[in-house]
C-alpha cells in the first residue's frame, strides 16, 4: 500500500471501521526492502474487514497493543503498583471484598456507557489501590482508554514545588494531565492535613474534572462523614473524616462523581509478614 493509499484510508476510515468503496485495493500492496512486521495490515495500522459487498478499514490489532503499550507508560502506575492485576486480587470469602471486584468488572464492562466514577474506602491493607490500578489497566489494555496515576500526597507537593521560581515546572504543566486525561486514579484522597489552600486545590481539581464530565476513580482510608469543626481544627469527638479533610462540599460533590465501593477486611500486607515469619520460623 502506498503513501497516498494509507492517507486516504486515514480520510475516510473511523477507529471503528468505517464503510470504503474500493479503498483497499490488492494492487496497492506496498513494495518494500523487507517484510512487514504484521501481515494483517502490512504496518499501516489499518485491516480490512469485509462482509458480503460491503469492504470496511478498522484499526489493526497491532496499532491497538502498540498504543495500549504506549498509554500504559504515560498513566505513571509507580513500579510498586506494577504488578497489580484484576486476576491477580483475591478477595477469598470476604463478602465486601468479593463485590468490591464484581463492582470493578462492571465498570470496565460499562465503560464508556456509563461514566460515573468510583470511591474505594475502607482500612489499610485491604486492596484499595491494587484494584485502582488493575481498573486503569483494563480500560487501557481493553479499551485504549487514557489513563493517569496520581497520588494525592505527590500531587499537592509537586504543585507546591511548581511555586518556586527555579522550578522548571509550571502548576498548569503539572495540572493539565490531571485536569485532561480520560480517568484519573487519585489515589488516598485526604491524606494531607487540611489548609484554605489544600481545600482550593482540591476544589479545583475536582470541580474542573465535574464540569468536564471526566471520570475520577478515588482512593481513601478515611471515614465518609461530614466535618464536625472548622478548616484546621476538628472536633476531637473522632479521627478526621473525608469531610474534615476535604471539606464538606467537595465530599458531596465526590458523591455526584462516583460510586462508594465500600471495603472491609484484615490487612494483606499485616498477613503477608505474619506468614512470612512463621515460614522463616
Amino acid at each position: 500500500m502506498d503513501e497516498r493509499s494509507v492517507r486516504s484510508i486515514r480520510t475516510l476510515a473511523s477507529p471503528s471501521g468505517a464503510r470504503v468503496m474500493g479503498v483497499m485495493n490488492k494492487s496497492t500492496a506496498p513494495i518494500a526492502d523487507k517484510a512487514p512486521v504484521c501481515s494483517a495490515c502490512g504496518d499501516s495500522g489499518w485491516r480490512e474487514v469485509a462482509s458480503g459487498d460491503d469492504r470496511r478499514v478498522t484499526r489493526c490489532e497491532c496499532f491497538l497493543g502498540s498504543r495500549a503499550d504506549r498509554l500504559l507508560t504515560v498513566a505513571r502506575i509507580p513500579a510498586r503498583y506494577e504488578h497489580c492485576e484484576l486476576e491477580g486480587y483475591e478477595p477469598g470469602s470476604n463478602p465486601s471484598l468479593v463485590s468490591a471486584k464484581m463492582t470493578v468488572c462492571n465498570f470496565i464492562q460499562q465503560y464508556p456507557l456509563d461514566r460515573t466514577g468510583l470511591m474505594f474506602r475502607g482500612s489499610i491493607g485491604v486492596g484499595k489501590t491494587h484494584l485502582a490500578v488493575a481498573t486503569i489497566k483494563e480500560l487501557i489494555r481493553a479499551k485504549n482508554v487514557p489513563c493517569v496515576f496520581c497520588e494525592y500526597r505527590e500531587l499537592l507537593k509537586r504543585i507546591q514545588d511548581s511555586y518556586n521560581p527555579a522550578a522548571e515546572t509550571t502548576e498548569l504543566e503539572v495540572l493539565r494531565p490531571v485536569f485532561e486525561t480520560e480517568v484519573l486514579v487519585l489515589d488516598e484522597l485526604g491524606a494531607v492535613k487540611p489548609s484554605q489552600w489544600v481545600w482550593d486545590t482540591v476544589s479545583f481539581i475536582l470541580n474542573t474534572r465535574y464540569n468536564d464530565n471526566r471520570t475520577t476513580i478515588i482512593t481513601t482510608n478515611l471515614l465518609d462523614e461530614a466535618s464536625l469543626g472548622v478548616l484546621g481544627r476538628p472536633s476531637g469527638m473522632r479521627e478526621d473524616s473525608l469531610g474534615d479533610r476535604i471539606g464538606e462540599r467537595m465530599r458531596s460533590r465526590i458523591h455526584e462523581m462516583c460510586r462508594t465501593v465500600k471495603m472491609d477486611g484484615e490487612d494483606f500486607r499485616e498477613r503477608f509478614r505474619s506468614n512470612a515469619m512463621r515460614s522463616r520460623g
